[in-house]
């Protein structure tokens, strides 16, 4: 039977290794892409330590990765929008729940579903490629899911709605996202940053770029917006969402913050030795954070909800973004694939690295592993 070669997640908790895995032939709303650029994300390297807590559903030995780009090398039978040879980007689903790991992302060939895949110019590198999609996906699940902000779709040409986006946490992968889908659907869009940042925040398409380390920041940002509507705010990173919280309260207009980040992290948490010891003050504290957020919003007049990115696949956002919005704005250079990419190196032995790497910060970059011939 033909193979090739992934990264495996043996069992819950444990390491990565190469294996050779079968080949799997593409389903009627498929396609089947050699993968030439994966980037990694947080997501993929929590599943690695707390997998049992944030994805229990999860089947082992399991294929993570989110972010690819490559090429066609087969497709579905329903499949009019692609033919082998296009050069692609895509939401590897392998790690979602119900999927199987022929969708994950960390091999040498992955099927993506056509509606969460979009076709790269020929100008555009599958490195940049790589960095879109998860970050892409979480930021316009909690823009556009009328769940969350369920703000006005983007579009060629936006028309001004006179309303503010807050976007705490711009320079993220999730942010740099957000910032442009935002303007891209007509919204004026105010953000926080390390304010080195602030200039490539602006290219992108910010109005305004504030100092997240301020203590002043809040409250500046809520006279700044005094006399305008907002639309709501999309939050990443710790301590973002009660800052949010504070401003939202004292401003006019829609009330709800779409939550990227929880309050705390799992980000020291090892796999094995030593895990309970950080595990449990962790897990204390990330509870004692959500009801203290609770109360805060409540107090204040706010409603909040956690994005879950993978929510894209199941609703109209996904295919909005992959099918309608993203082909034409990637031709035009309207939209940017953002934050920029860092290659750390090549192969599937280096992924395990650039996690480690991305653990320990990562500023508007986005570490991208190649895989494929050089």
């Amino acid at each position: 039977m033909p193979s090739h070669e992934a990264l495996i997640l043996g069992k819950k908790r444990g390491l990565f290794e190469i294996r050779a895995v079968p080949d799997t032939a593409p389903g009627t709303d498929e396609i089947l892409v050699s993968v030439r650029a994966v980037a990694v994300n947080p997501f993929e390297r929590l599943i690695q330590s707390v997998g049992d807590i944030i994805t229990p559903y999860m089947i082992y030995p399991a294929i993570l990765g989110s972010d690819v780009a490559g090429e066609v090398i087969a497709v579905g039978s329903n499949i009019t929008r692609f033919r082998v040879g296009d050069r692609v980007a895509g939401f590897a689903a392998g790690a979602e729940k119900g999927r199987r790991s022929a969708e994950g992302g960390f091999q040498e060939q992955v099927i993506l579903l056509e509606k969460m895949t979009t076709p790269l110019p020929d100008d555009l590198s599958f490195e940049a490629g790589s960095v879109l999609p998860l970050a892409l996906t979480t930021a316009a699940s909690g823009l556009f899911q009328s769940d969350f902000l369920g703000m006005r779709h983007p579009s060629t040409q936006p028309v001004s709605t006179g309303q503010t986006l807050i976007v705490w946490g711009g320079s993220t992968s999730v942010g740099c996202n957000a910032i442009q889908l935002a303007v891209a659907a007509g919204y004026d869009v105010i953000t926080t940053s390390s304010l080195h940042n602030a200039p490539y925040l602006k290219s992108l398409g910010a109005r305004v770029v504030y100092d997240r380390h301020c203590p002043s920041t809040p409250s500046v940002m809520i006279e700044e917006l005094r006399g305008r509507e907002v639309c709501g705010a999309l939050t990443i990173g710790t301590g973002s969402a009660k800052a949010c919280i504070d401003i939202l309260g004292a401003s006019k207009g829609q009330r709800f913050i779409a939550l990227a980040t929880p309050p705390g992290s799992f980000d020291e948490i090892p796999a094995g030795r030593g895990r309970w010891q950080k595990l449990i003050p962790a897990l204390m504290w990330i509870v004692a954070g959500n009801i203290s957020l609770t109360l805060r919003a409540r107090r204040k007049g706010v409603k909040t909800k956690f994005i879950w990115g993978g929510s894209a696949l199941h609703n109209d956002v996904g295919p909005m973004i992959y099918r309608e919005f993203l082909p034409s704005v990637l031709e035009s250079g309207q939209f940017r694939p953002a934050p920029e990419p860092e290659i750390v190196g090549h192969g599937l032995e280096v992924i395990p690295e650039a996690l480690e790497r991305q653990r320990k910060g990562v500023s508007a970059r986005k570490l991208v592993v190649t895989l494929g011939p050089r």
